[in-house]
């Protein structure tokens, strides 16, 4: 019987950080630089077939993995702008659910958002390696709980979230012995 939990989340469930070191959020800015590429090299040799394959049971399809993190990445981007830009913006959650769920994300193919990857996360990186102490304590105030969720936070949810992801689709390869 597999266990469906670790099917959902392969690297465990995301646990917010209290205390960060320079050196641990220079190691989540690398993650977030880096994810384009890895994300690249795990799914350039994928068959139109293997890309619309579940990456696990009632999951999404590994085609609209990589569509979410696109749509994912472009709104932390914003976010993360916004909370530069302005004092404590209330952001605008979305439905990922329902969005995956749309033609762009089941029926387009990957090289789009692969695109889209590459750019916001290269802008991504650059703001990021410049932020002072008190830029990454700024906040944005998010509407579904309420909280302010400050840029350091909002960093290491997504360095978690594209190794996230990165492991659904290692464990979907490896699992239809794709590898």
């Amino acid at each position: 019987m597999t266990n469906i939990r670790k099917l959902k989340y392969p690297i465990g469930r995301f646990r917010k950080k209290t205390d960060a070191t320079p050196e641990m959020v220079r190691d989540w800015v690398k993650e977030i630089s880096t994810f384009p590429d890895k994300l690249i090299n795990e799914v350039i040799d994928l068959t139109e077939e293997q890309l619309d394959a579940r990456y696990r049971p009632e999951g999404w399809t590994i085609r609209q993995v990589i569509h979410h993190c696109a749509d994912s990445h472009m709104n932390s981007f914003i976010r993360l702008k916004l909370a530069l830009t302005e004092d404590r913006p209330v952001v605008k959650p979305y439905y990922e659910n329902l969005w995956a769920e749309l033609e762009d994300s089941t029926e387009m193919p990957i090289d789009s958002s692969l695109k889209i990857l590459e750019g916001v996360h290269a802008r991504w990186a650059k703001l990021l390696n410049n932020l002072t102490e008190a830029q990454l304590s700024k906040v944005f105030i998010h509407p579904e709980h309420g909280t302010c969720i400050t840029i350091k936070h909002d960093l290491v949810t997504y360095a978690w979230h594209g190794n996230h992801h990165l492991a659904h689709i290692k464990e979907g390869k490896k699992r239809n012995n794709w590898l």
